[in-house]
This record gives C-alpha cells, structure tokens and sequence, in this order.
C-alpha cells in the first residue's frame, strides 16, 4: 500500500492541474526510497518505476496505459486492468497471500543496485536516446514536413508571436473559443471550464485540462508575455480553481 503522504502529494499535484505522469511519479519516488532502504530490491530501474505507476493507477491517478507498440502486450494489459481499478471502472481482484507473499520474497531477493543513482542516470540515458533516435527516424522520414514547421515557426515569429492564435484554433485537446486568452480573468476561467466539460477528446479531468491549457499557453508565451497579461492569467487560475471548488489550492 502507498504511504499516505504520498498519496496526499499526488492528490495535491492532481488538484492543482498537473499532468498524471507528474501525480505518479510520487509513487516511484516512494518505490525508489523503499529500495534505497532495504524493505524490498528490484531487478533493474525498469521494474521499480513499473511497481511505482502501477501503485500509482490503483491509487486513482488517470495514467493511461501505454500505446502499443511502446510495452509489451502483457504489461499493457496489466496497466489498463490497474488504470480500470483505479477509476471505478473494474472490481478490485481479491489479493491472494500466497501470490502477495511469493511477490514480496522474490523482491527481498533482489538488490538495492537498481535504484542507485548510477542505474537511474543510465536508465534516464537510454530513455532519452530512444525517444531522440525515434525523433531523427521520423525528420529523416519526412524532410519535406520538418521544412514545412520550420517555416511555419519562423512565420509565427515574425508574425508577432501569433503561434497563440494557432493554439486555439487547431488544438486536438480542447475545442476553445475564439481569442479566449485575450479576455478578461473571469471570462477566461469561464470558457475554459465550458471547453473542458463539454470536450469529448480530453484525456484528463476538466479542471485539469482548463489548468494545464492554461498553463501552456503562459508557458509557451515565456518572456513575450506582456506583464499584465500575465497577471491576467494568474487571476484567471484562481478564478478557475474557484469555479471547480479548488480555492484551497491556490498556495
């Protein structure tokens, strides 16, 4: 079971519109430190991560499972049988104490090596040279589409930053108004809690998903931003938070 200050953390971190991946990486930081102290080993860094986020979705965190192709199809189907548990979607299966202690005796055979700083900055390593093998794959793949963003960021940029606009108007997450992020705190707040409710392809909860549109575009304006949009959009989180019953997590 998940200490209960974990827990609390990823609550919190859920509350305040952060991504699931971020709520369940306090379950793999909880995994890793529970190694590190001796109370059970882990094959490889691979396997301690994986106990973390599959606390993390029978705990209620909305990490979807993997796409395929990503994991083998066994782990697939047993992060969707965990994500299904975790939202009410399945009946949780009775724990066998035989399994449960068979588990636990097989992990106490393993070592701390796993969750060494060595082993986690190796993993982290191969982690970031797949995903840039697969980027190069896919430019080397499509030369003529790389050309066609490159040309399409510089476009923006000296458009005046108008990359905002195309935000709003080709997102895949959320179907938002016209010029939302130019309006008034209140009615930001307001239309994205309308966008979010109503939006069919969201892969998180409404309140997260107005947050997290929000903080997107704060942070993809970065220092272009002028100061009192900025403070616009501050008021614009708290307004939210206020709409979904969140006020308690504005510190």
């Amino acid at each position: 079971m998940p200490e209960k200050a974990t827990l609390r953390k990823a609550k919190k971190a859920l509350r305040r519109g952060k991504s699931p991946s971020t709520a369940a990486g306090e379950f793999v930081k909880e995994e890793i430190e529970h190694i590190r102290e001796g109370k059970h080993g882990a094959r490889s860094p691979e396997q301690a991560i994986a106990i973390g986020l599959a606390k993390a979705r029978r705990a209620g965190v909305p990490l979807e499972p993997p796409e395929p192709g990503k994991t083998s199809e066994q782990t697939r189907r047993s992060a969707r049988r965990d994500y299904e548990t975790g939202q009410g979607k399945r009946k949780p299966r009775a724990t066998s104490r035989t399994r449960s202690k068979a588990t636990t005796k097989a992990l106490k055979h393993e070592g701390k090596q796993a969750a060494s700083k060595r082993a986690l900055s190796a993993h982290s390593k191969r982690v970031a040279k797949r995903k840039a093998g697969t980027k190069t794959s896919r430019a080397m793949a499509t030369p003529r589409k790389r050309a066609s963003v490159r040309s399409a960021s510089q476009s923006d940029a000296s458009a005046g930053g108008r990359w905002s606009q195309r935000v709003t108007e080709t997102s895949h997450a959320m179907d938002l108004e016209e010029r939302v992020f130019a309006k008034s705190p209140t009615a930001i707040a307001r239309s994205l809690k309308r966008s979010a409710e109503s939006s069919k392809t969201r892969k998180a909860s409404p309140f997260q998903s107005a947050m997290s549109m929000l903080n997107f575009y704060e942070n993809r304006a970065g220092r272009t931003l002028p100061a009192e949009r900025r403070q616009a959009l501050e008021k614009a989180k708290a307004e939210l938070r206020h709409l979904f019953g969140r006020d308690t997590e504005a510190g």
